[in-house]
């Protein structure tokens, strides 16, 4: 995990450490065996896209304490599951994404071209 690359093909940045993202909770989206989810699009949250997951069933809004979860607001940055990425993009409310904190498996399910459509210019 410490050679992993994004998108670009370059070595993968820190999407968030605050709140603390990533499916290690070490804010890089990385991926590994138990990671099913695929934790790996480095997005910046909407409103629409915040709403659009709380209705499929994953509410990112409301905090958790007992996981040390705060909840998302508009803004956050936060590692999207791929496929999640791909449905909000499919109902058009796909959020912005970092390519560089972006893992390449994101690739495995979504197109680089339709990522790059939704860069963030940091």
């Amino acid at each position: 995990m410490t050679d992993a690359k994004n998108v670009l093909g370059t070595d993968l940045i820190l999407c968030c450490s605050s709140p603390v993202t990533g499916y290690y909770r070490d804010g890089y989206c990385r991926t590994g065996g138990q990671d099913y989810g695929v934790h790996v699009v480095c997005a910046q949250v909407t409103p629409e896209f915040l709403e659009f997951t709380r209705l499929q069933g994953n509410d990112l809004s409301t905090p958790v304490p007992q996981f040390n979860f705060p909840g998302l607001k508009p803004g956050d940055r936060w590692c999207l599951c791929a496929s999640r990425w791909q449905e909000a993009l499919d109902f058009g409310v796909a959020p912005p994404v970092i390519l560089e904190a972006t893992h390449i498996r994101a690739l495995e399910v979504v197109n680089l071209e339709q990522l790059k459509q939704y860069a963030l210019q940091e």
